[in-house]
């Protein structure tokens, strides 16, 4: 079954270009990824988002995925509440819900 990984960041000023060099820079070689994306929701917050083809391999997966946050560690702000510089959450899907079926044009 898929699983979704989702982790809050925030980026001190002036490092965001940085922050997306480096995650760009980074070989996602790692066993059942499928994709991700960096979402900016806000002026320094992103959200790192990754899609995996089980739960398993993501937890597999998070030996590396800590060394490639240590590439751009130095970016992130520490978001407060005994957090550190990382929110992080994951899961398995429980419902996927596909795009809508193209109208055709009469």
């Amino acid at each position: 079954m898929n699983a979704f990984n989702i982790v809050r960041v925030r980026v001190k000023p002036g490092r965001e270009e940085h922050f997306i060099a480096v995650n760009r820079r980074v070989n996602r070689g790692l066993k059942g990824f499928r994709s991700g994306a960096i979402v900016k929701t806000g002026e320094q917050t992103y959200f790192l988002v990754g899609e995996w083809v089980s739960l398993q391999s993501m937890v597999d997966a998070r030996p590396k995925m800590i060394e490639m946050l240590d590439g751009f560690r130095d970016d992130l702000e520490d978001l407060g509440g005994g957090l550190g510089v990382t929110d992080p959450a994951s899961g398995e899907v429980v419902l996927e819900l596909p795009a809508p079926a193209p109208v055709a044009k009469k």
